[in-house]
């Protein structure tokens, strides 16, 4: 080994011995590493943030953004309104979860998915009376299957596909995982569904405490009959018939009224109140059905919830805030009438005053309206401890079809070749500020930033691996082990090893340093790449054996109530399974 071969060498092992370590965030070990490459001569200090402009950096970023814009649209509302007939039987549960899951990891963010689905997760697993932990885990793993599915699936497939570009000229095409990744993804999720869920210890197939962070009973709540409601001139009885699911109409008021009793042979009338008690799920989909407008309520005035940059939030009050005892006028007040309250829950009690009324008690949940760049800050300083994030979009108009229009049509212009994928969805993020699906101010709140500051340094670093020849070395002691040996032993060792390295250290990390092994392996074998590349690529996604692995396992661990080691007694049979699948597949789909 040259000089700068051990020093490479160095910093390799001693990046992943942090990342291992997992002291230090990852985004951090990743500028470490970058800074000892440039400090050695490795990387020359004027490339070193030649990663911040790479595609794979910017298709990142893009696919994270146009995520926030499909949920924002209500794409993935109108897709999770569908599952609730499917979670009667528990096997039917779970694996229309994870299905759903798994759909929509393949053109959004992994964990933009799960964080949208694991609400209702959450709730459903309430409904039929079934501990979180039986649904949470392979929530997480079918996000991560359903990732691999397309070119934008995973940060591994964008980087895979980028390398690609750079080596032989010709990126991996949209679809051209599918293949793989789709037999993979509907192996992992029937598995899952079938097998996999019982594997989870005994011990944590019981009521975790955590779902109390994530579900509420239900809100008191006010909606408003704009004048080209359906509903105007029916008689207050003809509401009943109505299939409102768990929405209680508990009262009625009129513009400027107090509440009352539901007068028999009422006729609504444009600016008829009516106040419901429902979970805002419900509410949303009430509002949708007859075309109704949900309001806020404070000092006598009546508010319509507006687009914009507002968003809402959830809260409870704790003991020794500010708003104990208070009222909604209060609220506004000290928030300088920049928070406004949209519903309020109180457990065990059922409310029919009017929210402008209300006594605000230790314990009470308040859904409100603010600026999205400083709600959780209001809620802090006002003695509130925000609840986990719900993505609630009550009341913000609903651009479904034209949101996913102009997703189709960027991954359209991608896969015809007129346009680069990368600049088909920068193309895609102006349209949605244009229509008004995204603000300017929500550009920057989807983005993962320690991820997109991770690529950029660890991409460089890649490529000082690639300069010394440590990677060339590094194949041709791997070629050496599987020289007597078919090719489908070369290509399992790859794609073992990389799962074993994702299960420890960053996927996105790992796809970057075994992305030129795999290719140098190819060189020696004198076959085309493709093969050894798409086992990076699978490989790279496959973080089921621990909690650290990725962010998808992370982020179900405390609301499953999941321990370090209960993830590999699902992931490693799994794992094995990916495997056995995966090696004839690519073979077969990416012939050598």
């Amino acid at each position: 080994m040259t000089a700068e071969q051990y020093q490479i060498s160095a910093i390799v092992l001693l990046t992943l011995g942090l990342f291992i370590w997992g002291k230090i965030r990852h985004d951090l070990v990743a500028g470490i590493a970058l800074g000892l490459c440039v400090l050695t001569g490795l990387t020359p200090a004027e490339q070193a943030f030649l990663g911040a402009g790479h595609p794979a950096v910017v298709t990142v970023a893009a696919v994270l953004i146009l995520s926030e814009g499909l949920k924002r649209s209500g794409v993935v509302d109108v897709m999770t309104q569908h599952l609730l007939g499917f979670t009667e039987h528990p096997l039917l549960h779970v694996f229309s979860l994870t299905a759903m899951v798994a759909v929509a990891s393949a053109f959004m963010n992994n964990v933009g998915a799960l964080a949208l689905m694991l609400p209702v997760a959450l709730a459903t697993a309430r409904k039929q009376g079934r501990p979180p932990a039986m649904l949470l885990m392979p929530l997480a793993f079918g996000s991560i299957l359903g990732g691999m599915m397309t070119s934008i699936g995973t940060p591994p497939n964008i980087i895979i596909a980028s390398y690609r570009n750079d080596s032989v000229g010709q990126a991996f095409g949209m679809f051209d995982f599918t293949w793989v990744g789709g037999s993979i993804a509907l192996l992992g999720v029937s598995f899952v569904a079938l097998i996999g869920w019982r594997l989870i210890p005994k011990a944590r197939m019981q009521q975790s405490p955590a779902e109390q962070l994530f579900e509420i009973e239900s809100y008191l709540t006010e909606v408003i009959i704009p004048k080209d409601s359906g509903l105007i001139g029916q008689a207050i009885e003809s509401i009943e018939p109505l299939e409102l699911g768990e929405i209680e109409l508990v009262g009625l008021a009129q513009r400027s009224g107090r509440a009352m009793d539901l007068p028999p042979g009422h006729q609504l009338q444009e600016g008829d109140i009516l106040i419901l008690q429902a979970d805002p799920s419900q509410t949303e989909a009430l509002l949708e059905a007859y075309e109704l407008e949900l309001i806020t309520s404070a000092d006598g005035k009546f508010e319509r919830i507006t687009g914009g940059d507002l968003a809402l939030a959830e809260g409870i009050i704790q003991r020794g805030s500010m708003l104990e005892g208070r009222d909604v006028s209060f609220l506004r007040r000290i928030s300088g009438s920049s928070l406004a309250l949209v519903g309020l829950a109180r457990e065990g009690q059922r409310i029919q005053r009017r929210l402008r009324r209300q006594s605000f008690q230790v314990g009470d949940i308040l859904l409100l309206q603010g600026r999205a760049a400083s709600l959780n800050t209001q809620l802090s300083e006002l003695g509130m401890l925000p609840l986990a994030e719900r993505s609630l979009s009550l009341g913000f108009p609903k651009q479904v079809a034209l949101a996913l229009l102009v997703f189709a049509a960027a991954i359209g212009l991608g896969v015809a070749g007129v346009l680069p994928l990368t600049a088909a969805f920068c193309l895609a993020i102006l349209v949605y500020l244009l229509f008004k699906i995204l603000t300017p101010q929500q550009l920057y709140e989807p983005v993962d930033w320690p991820v997109i500051v991770l690529l950029m340094a660890m991409i460089p670093v890649g490529q000082a691996l690639e300069n010394t020849g440590l990677t060339d070395l590094l194949a041709t002691q791997l070629l050496g082990l599987t020289a007597d040996f078919p090719l489908w032993v070369a290509l399992g060792l790859i794609l073992v090893v990389t799962m074993f390295l994702s299960d420890v250290i960053n996927n996105a990390t790992t796809a970057i340093v075994m992305a030129p092994i795999a290719m140098g392996v190819a060189t020696g074998l004198g076959i085309n790449p493709e093969p050894l590349l798409m086992a990076v690529a699978v490989g790279a996604s496959c973080a089921f054996l621990t909690p650290i692995g990725h962010q998808s396992n992370t982020l179900v661990m405390g609301p499953g109530g999941y321990a370090f080691s209960d993830y590999w007694r699902m992931g490693l049979p799994l794992e094995i399974l990916i495997v056995l699948v995966a090696v004839p597949m690519i073979l077969w789909v990416w012939p050598p």
